[in-house]
This record gives structure tokens, sequence and C-alpha cells, in this order.
């Protein structure tokens, strides 16, 4: 294992939970956009977007356990986000008949964010930045204590 695996690992997880606050901020602030994607004709409203995310080197926990105790510890370790995927759950749909963008019915299809859910994955997503930034401090520190033990 080398000196700055640690390191490595915190910045892959602090990068995919970055990208993650920017897909929630999109979806935020897209929450009442009914005019998102031109679809068959006609406007269909924003859809959430989700992050996939995937350990980078796709072995499984007993064969990167079995790494470590062996010697033989993989360099492509970490988090890294595999896709961005679209919520297949169905818009919500208001009825507005005065609306610019409401249907023959008068119904207007909503965008189908979850302001309590992106809430909760923003706090997720929030607290997941700061233990992986406590964690890089935390390797950094015994980085400096051990270089200071090569000194004496």
């Amino acid at each position: 294992m080398g000196i700055f695996t640690g390191m490595d690992i915190s910045a892959s997880a602090l990068t995919a939970q970055r990208l993650r606050l920017d897909v929630i901020s999109s979806n935020i602030s897209n929450s009442t956009s009914t005019r998102g994607r031109y679809v068959n004709g006609q406007w269909e409203p924003y859809r959430r977007k989700m992050v996939m995310m995937e350990e980078k080197s796709g072995a499984s926990f007993a064969q990167v356990l079995s790494g470590i105790r062996d010697g033989n510890v993989s360099a492509n370790r970490g988090v890294r986000v595999s896709r961005i995927a679209e919520d297949p759950t169905p818009f919500k749909r208001v009825y507005k008949p005065e609306h610019p963008d409401a249907d023959a019915e008068g119904y207007v299809s909503y965008p189908n964010v979850d302001m309590t859910k992106e809430m909760t994955d923003l706090v997720v997503a929030m607290r997941a930045y700061e233990a992986n930034v406590t964690a890089l401090n935390a390797t950094k520190a015994m980085n400096m204590k051990a270089l200071e033990i090569g000194r004496r």
C-alpha cells in the first residue's frame, strides 16, 4: 500500500460527491421547469436525474480483502460515477387550464422532482463530502507524522 493510497481514495470520493451535489442542485433548480426537452413534437418536463456510483476496481469485498492481506493491492481503488440516470417515475400532473403548457384536458405536467428527496440527498451528499475531507486530513496528518519520525 502506497503512501498516497488513502488520499487517492478520498479524492475520488470527493470528486464523485461533488458531481452528486451538482446534479442535486440541478434537480432543485429545475423542479418547476415544464419544458425540459422536445420529444415527439411536444415539450416534456425536466426529468429528475440520479448519480450512480461504483467502486473503481470492480473487485468484490473478499477479493480486495485477500489482496490487502497478500500485499497485492490494486491501484484502482476508490469510487467513480458510473452514470447519471433519469428517474423513470411519472410526472406530476396539475390542473391549470390557464397555463401555456396545459394539455387539451387542462393539465400541466411538472417534473418528477420531490423536494423532500432532494433535500435528504443533499444532506447525505454533504455529510459524505465532509467525512471524506476529514479522512483526507487524517491521512495527511499521519503522513506528516511519519515524515517527522524519519527526521529523528
